[in-house]
C-alpha cells in the first residue's frame, strides 16, 4: 500500500468508482493524526474468503497449497508510522504468538487470535439481541473482530491508529505474481512440509504460492521471531522491487498490480476516498527511508515452546521512538550499544536482604553488563565508583538508578565501575519503586537470567537492498 499509492497513477486508477474497492469501517472516526505521525495498520489474514467475504474455490486453495480449514488469524500484523512532512517511514511488526490482554474475559490470549475473538463476541451479542439475519451476523461480526484488533495495537502501542489496510492469502499470491516476484535470500536451505516451503540456499527470486510459503514457513524456524523477520525482508524486497523498477510508473504493470490489489485488499473508507492525499504525503520517501522493526517482546519459557511475552510501556516507548529521525536512532542505538560494554559489580551496604542482586538485576535490564552482587560493611550514602578518565559511564549507571553521586577510584578497574547501596538508597530495586525502563531500539530488551530470549541486536532492515535470513 505504501509503494502503490506514491503515485498519481495509483490514485487514478484506484479512486471510489474506479473498480469495487472492499472496505471496512475499522477506524471510525476517520483521519486523526493528534500523535505526530500518520499510522496504518498493516494485517495479513490467513482467511480462505477474498476481500469481500467470498469463500476461495477448491482450486484456488489447492494452488495456494491450502485448504478451507482455518479461519481469520492475523499471520502478519506491522504498524507503520510516517512522521508528519513525510521524509521516511517505520514498520513495526508484531509476532503472532504476543500474548495480550484484549478485555474479554478470556485473560490472555495470542495477538493472532484476536480478530476471531472479537467476531465470537459480536457474534453471541447479536444473537442475544434477537438478531437473525445470518449475512447481517456475519457482515458485523467481521467488522468487530477487526475493530478490536485495531483497538488492541492502539493499547499496546499508544498509538492512534489512522488507517487500515488487510490483505488475504489470495491477495498476498496475486500481488507477487503482478510485479514478476519478489527476490529474497536464505542463509540455509530450508523444507517444510505442512506450508510448502521448499527453497535453496541463496538469492532466488519467488511468487505466488511460493511466496506464500516463505513468510508462513513455521517449522524448521528457532522462533516466532524469525518468522517475522521473514516477513520483514520479504516486504523490504517487495517495496524495493516496486520502487525501484518501474512498476509504478509503467501504466501495465501497475494495472497489473491493482487489479490484484482490487479484489483482495480491504481498506478503510478514509483511506480508499482519499489515495491521493496519501500518496502526496508518500512521494519522495526512497526506499532505504522505510525501515522494519520488530516490536520489543520477551521470550520466556524453554526453547521451541517460549511465551512470547510484552512490556506495554516498553512497546509504548519503542512506537514513539520510531518518530524520530534514523539518525537520531543510530545515535540512541550507538548510547544503548556503549551501555553493554560497561561492567556494572554492585554491593549491599544498606543491611537490606537481597537489594544488590535485585539492583543488578535492573541494571542488567536497563542494557548494562552484570557484574557481581555481594555484600559490603555499612555506609549511610550511596555511591557509584569509576576508573580515571570513565565518568561518563558512572554517569549513566548512576543516572539510571536514580542519580546517585560519582566519585573516582583507584580500585575500579577500566570497563567497570562499582555501586555501593547505602541506607539511603531508594532507587530501582528498592520495595515500591517502578522506575523508567530504557528501551534497545534493536528490538529485545535483556531480561534476568530466568528468561529465555532471542537477542535481534542487529540494523533495522531497509527497503534498500535485499538482507538474508534464516
Amino acid at each position: 500500500m505504501l509503494v502503490l499509492t506514491a503515485t498519481g497513477f495509483g490514485w487514478a486508477m484506484f479512486r471510489p468508482g474506479g473498480g469495487g474497492t472492499s472496505t471496512a469501517d475499522v477506524i471510525g472516526s476517520g483521519f486523526n493524526a493528534p500523535d505526530g505521525a500518520t499510522d496504518i495498520l498493516l494485517i495479513g489474514n490467513d482467511s480462505r474468503n477474498d476481500s469481500f467475504g467470498n469463500p476461495l474455490p477448491e482450486e484456488v486453495l489447492r494452488e495456494l497449497r491450502t485448504t478451507q480449514e482455518g479461519g481469520d488469524l492475523t499471520d502478519a500484523m506491522i504498524l507503520v508510522r510516517i512522521p508528519n512532512g513525510g521524509g521516511s517511514a517505520s514498520a513495526m511488526s508484531f509476532p503472532r504468538d504476543t500474548l495480550v490482554d484484549v478485555g474479554l474475559g478470556l485473560g490472555k490470549t495470542k495477538l493472532t487470535e484476536t480478530m476471531n475473538n472479537g467476531m465470537s463476541a459480536e457474534r453471541a451479542k447479536l444473537k442475544k439481541e434477537g438478531v437473525t439475519d445470518e449475512k447481517e451476523i456475519a457482515t458485523q461480526s467481521r467488522l468487530a473482530g477487526k475493530q478490536l484488533l485495531r483497538k488492541t495495537i492502539e493499547d499496546i502501542t499508544g498509538v492512534s491508529i489512522d488507517h487500515y489496510a488487510e490483505v488475504n492469502l489470495l491477495g498476498f499470491s496475486e500481488i507477487t505474481k503482478a510485479i514478476g516476484g519478489v527476490e529474497v535470500c536464505l542463509n540455509n536451505a530450508t523444507k517444510d512440509r505442512l506450508s510448502g516451503a521448499d527453497f535453496p540456499k541463496g538469492v532466488q527470486t519467488i511468487e505466488g504460492a511460493d511466496a506464500l510459503a516463505f513468510v508462513r514457513q513455521r517449522h524448521g524456524l528457532i522462533n516466532e521471531l524469525s518468522r517475522g523477520k521473514r516477513q520483514q525482508v520479504f516486504m523490504s524486497s517487495l517495496a524495493h522491487k516496486v520502487m525501484s523498477t518501474g512498476t509504478l510508473t509503467n501504466p501495465a504493470k501497475l494495472t497489473e498490480l491493482i487489479n490484484a490489489i482490487k479484489s483482495s485488499v480491504t481498506l478503510d473508507p478514509a483511506l480508499a476516498n482519499d489515495l491521493l492525499g496519501f500518496a502526496q504525503q508518500m512521494q519522495g520517501i526512497a526506499g532505504g527511508d522505510v525501515q522494519f522493526y520488530t516490536a520489543p517482546v520477551h521470550l520466556v519459557g524453554p526453547s521451541g515452546k517460549e511465551d512470547v511475552t510484552i512490556n506495554i510501556p516498553e512497546v509504548r516507548q519503542f512506537a514513539a521512538n520510531l518518530l524520530l529521525s534514523p539518525q537520531e536512532r543510530e545515535q540512541k542505538m550507538a548510547a544503548q550499544q556503549a551501555r553493554a560494554e560497561i561492567s556494572v559489580s554492585v554491593y549491599n551496604a544498606s543491611g537490606v536482604s537481597g537489594l544488590a542482586a535485585r539492583v543488578l538485576d535492573e541494571v542488567s535490564a536497563l542494557g548494562f553488563k552484570a557484574g557481581g552482587s555481594s555484600n559490603a560493611d555499612s555506609m549511610a550514602n550511596s555511591v557509584v565508583y569509576f576508573a580515571a578518565g570513565e565518568e561518563e559511564a558512572a554517569k549513566q549507571v548512576a543516572e539510571a538508578l536514580g542519580g546517585l553521586p560519582t566519585e573516582t577510584s583507584a580500585n575500579v578497574q577500566s570497563g567497570s565501575v562499582q555501586v555501593y547501596l547505602g541506607k539511603d538508597y531508594k532507587g530501582p530495586g528498592a520495595q515500591n519503586f517502578a522506575g523508567p525502563r530504557t528501551v534497545r531500539l534493536d528490538g529485545v530488551r535483556q531480561m534476568p537470567p530466568l528468561h529465555t530470549q532471542t537477542d535481534v541486536n542487529e540494523q533495522p532492515i531497509t527497503a534498500d537492498g535485499v538482507p538474508c535470513v534464516d
